[in-house]
């Protein structure tokens, strides 16, 4: 099973890569929704959980997540988004469009494998 995360920045997919790694799963990676989805769409039978970002440009990832979530290929994996954005009402409208967890960054490795485990475990 891969894991897909979705973040702008390289240093957060370096530390989810950590996480990630050390669990035993492999990590694909893109860099905004646009890439995202490009990813998602080659390898989504094998994609267990997806770590999305909000704030990013091209496709942000709430964007990411509406469509995600209205395609019957890809609305069952689940989709913990991984954020700076604290907002109630954006925390609240991302998991009314479907995301089942959410994470505020900065987080350490130990809390992001701990999630992990939680949504691949259907704790989302």
């Amino acid at each position: 099973m891969k894991i897909l995360s979705i973040d702008d920045s390289s240093i957060v997919r370096k530390i989810i890569r950590g996480a990630v790694e050390t669990l035993g799963y492999e990590l694909l990676e893109a860099c905004d929704g646009i890439e995202g989805f490009l990813v998602l769409e080659k390898e989504y039978k094998n994609i267990g959980l997806i770590l999305l970002d909000w704030n990013m440009p091209g496709m942000n990832g709430y964007e990411f997540l509406k469509k995600a979530k209205a395609n019957n290929e890809y609305k069952k994996i689940p989709v913990m988004m991984v954020t700076t954005e604290t907002e109630e009402g954006n925390i609240v409208k991302s998991i009314q469009a479907g995301a089942e967890n959410y994470m505020i960054k900065p987080f350490t490795i130990e809390e992001m494998m701990k999630k992990i485990l939680e949504c691949l475990g259907n704790g989302c």
